[in-house]
């Protein structure tokens, strides 16, 4: 079993770009706002992450205010994003490792790293893991990081891209060289939108799907039982 070509995984790239419209980037914002803004974003909707880092930032002037400030007034900031308590004792422990490395917070020197150091200090940041480094690195800094949230990893585990059950380090690990540099930021882009609203975790929408005839789910779901295949293994 072998890993999808790159003409396979361009040409789901291009179904899911012609069914969805045209890419669109999101607004980029210095590496430290990203650490933060992607730790927000962790188990809510676009929608509440974004209110809750837009509170945050109102609520403090700086990173430095943020740091210092008692953690029930930080988690009272963002509780519009869910698991207040929990991400902002996070982003504090965070701010506290930047600034007793930097002497300040502080990121931009992360531009001058290649992608390989600046993902080394991403991860060595407290409960900073390959998701959060790897979308750090594609929103703030313009590499060609490919992060893998729950519908990156469903989509890819249905098109037969990863073994089921692959955990999500072991993920980022065989996608990122997988996916071509040019297409990793649109891609992720665009199984993201695929996965909210085709390749849903309950109840996909294999009927509508424009990805049906390359998918490993489809042609298990409509084999026999006793003549359903292993799903596609990535090459490790």
């Amino acid at each position: 079993m072998t890993a999808p070509g790159e003409g396979c995984i361009r040409e789901v790239q291009r179904r899911l770009r012609a069914e969805q419209g045209a890419f669109a980037p999101k607004p980029v914002l210095p590496v430290i706002d990203e650490v933060v803004a992607t730790v927000l974003s962790q188990h809510t909707s676009d929608t509440n992450s974004e209110r809750a880092f837009a509170q945050l930032k109102e609520s403090f002037s700086n990173w430095e205010q943020v740091a210092a400030a008692p953690r029930w007034q930080v988690a009272g900031a963002i509780r519009s994003g869910g698991l207040a308590d929990q991400k902002a004792r996070s982003i504090q422990q965070i701010l506290a490792a930047i600034c007793e490395r930097e002497g300040r917070l502080d990121l931009g020197r992360l531009h001058d790293l290649d992608d390989e150091a600046a993902q080394t200090y991403l991860e060595s940041l407290p409960g900073v893991g390959p998701k959060t480094a790897a979308c750090v690195l594609t929103f703030a800094m313009g590499r060609a990081a490919f992060p893998v949230d729950t519908h990156v990893h469903r989509v890819a585990t249905r098109l037969g891209w990863l073994p089921a059950k692959t955990a999500a380090d072991r993920a980022h690990r065989l996608l990122g060289p997988m996916v071509p540099a040019d297409i990793r930021y649109d891609l992720h882009v665009a199984m993201i939108g695929h996965g909210r609203t085709v390749c849903r975790a309950q109840r996909p929408r294999c009927g509508a799907c424009v990805l049906n005839d390359l998918c490993m789910y489809v042609r298990q779901s409509a084999a026999p039982a006793g003549q359903r295949q292993p799903s596609l293994r990535a090459r490790s």
